[in-house]
Parts: C-alpha cells; structure tokens; sequence
C-alpha cells in the first residue's frame, strides 16, 4: 500500500465517523457507504491530479515568448 492509499483510508475513515455520529452510517450500509466514500475522495484526488498534469504539460508545450 502506497501513501496516497493510506491517505484515502485516513481521510474515509475520518467522513465515516462523522456519519456514523450523525446516524447516517450504521452497520447494515457500512460497506456499502464505505467503499461509496473511498471511492469518491480517490476520484477526486485523482482527477485533481490528472488536470494539474495537464495544465502543466500544456504549459509546457506553449512556445516561450522572448
């Protein structure tokens, strides 16, 4: 397991709680609202990501004006 996979499970695990305190979260949708949760923080990042790359590639690519 990497960083940002540890990060992810950081960061699910800290909205859960916050659920399960709300009552939102019990144990019969645990799994379900868990991997929901995972997943969407994971795109997230990774999506964030991918367009920070792509701006800088872009950037890259520009011809530099003297």
């Amino acid at each position: 397991m990497n960083a940002d996979d540890e990060r992810f499970l950081k960061t699910t695990k800290e909205v859960l709680v916050k659920f399960i305190e709300m009552g939102t979260v019990s144990p019969s949708n645990f799994d379900e609202k868990f991997r929901s949760i995972y997943r969407t923080i994971k795109d997230t990042v990774l999506s964030a990501r991918l367009a920070d790359f792509e701006i800088a590639s872009a950037r890259e690519e520009e011809p530099q004006e003297r």
